[in-house]
């Protein structure tokens, strides 16, 4: 367990850099869809930290899948489970996202098909090379 801690809080830290950049055009992207002008100190403040933290914890855990003892299907669920619980809290904190159950169904289906695709890839690309490094060793043999 405590070498998943070092390794969640050092992949933590490398991912966090990323929060204030997401944020900067997220607040790009309001500004031109709702013409924000000027934000409070404190709402500016609020989405650097709460980015930052939530790129933290995205980057941290990670490390779930270096953890050979856990079950590849318990580890996909754990993070993502973690993950869109964390991005629900960011989003409603800042505001992003109206506290109503439409908006909460539509976050939902945009976050499951988002991490499904995501998985559908990654189990992609990793079955391809694996077949071609199969290929290389069958051909050395």
């Amino acid at each position: 367990m405590k070498k998943f801690m070092l390794e969640f809080i050092r992949r933590g830290f490398i991912a966090c850099g990323f929060g204030p950049l997401v944020l900067a055009v997220v607040y790009l992207i309001l500004q031109k869809e709702s013409n924000l002008q000027m934000l409070p100190v404190t709402d500016v403040c609020l989405g650097i930290f709460s980015l930052a933290a939530l790129a933290f914890i995205a980057g941290g855990l990670n490390a779930l899948y270096q953890m050979e003892r856990l079950p590849l299907m318990v580890a996909i669920l754990i993070h993502g489970g973690t993950l869109y619980v964390c991005y629900l809290v960011t989003y409603l904190l800042n505001g992003w996202m109206k506290r109503d159950t439409t908006p909460l169904v539509v976050f939902t289906v945009i976050f499951v098909l988002g991490y499904l695709l995501i998985w559908a890839i990654i189990y992609a690309i990793t079955k391809r090379n694996t077949t071609k490094l199969n290929q290389i060793l069958k051909e050395q043999q």
